[in-house]
């Protein structure tokens, strides 16, 4: 049976109680990405911004653990306002162009910091 294995990464800004990742097996759980730049860890000043951010850290992370953007199997996206939804769609589109992940986007009250507008959460496959 697989064993939990934690994906180490050095991702500005990262969380000290959490995972960037952790990989079971040929899966890749990423935990909720906001849209802080990778490296400089500054806060992107609007949705669009910010969802490049985060697909550009997840990009990373997935990389450390052997897989890419390509293998992503599900997203779960967290925003703050439903007026983003659009410019959201644009900027997700961009990185998936095609063979699109399973998706799921709410609205919500509010992430841990009031300038985050968008956080997003996705599981991929690695190939074998």
């Amino acid at each position: 049976m697989p064993r939990k294995e934690i994906v180490k990464v050095e991702a500005a800004a990262a969380n000290p109680n959490l995972s960037l990742a952790t990989k079971f097996g040929n899966l890749v759980f990423v935990a909720g990405q906001t849209g802080r730049h990778p490296k400089t860890g500054e806060i992107g000043k609007d949705v669009r911004e910010q969802t490049r951010n985060i697909l550009e850290r997840v990009k990373v992370i997935l990389e450390a653990a052997g897989t890419s953007l390509d293998s992503v199997l599900t997203a779960t996206t967290y925003l703050t306002r439903r007026e983003d939804l659009a410019a959201y769609n644009e900027e997700y589109a961009r990185y998936f162009p095609t063979n699109k992940p399973a998706r799921t986007t709410v609205t919500v009250a509010s992430l841990n910091s009031p300038e985050l507008l968008i956080e997003i959460t996705v599981t991929a496959g690695v190939p074998s």
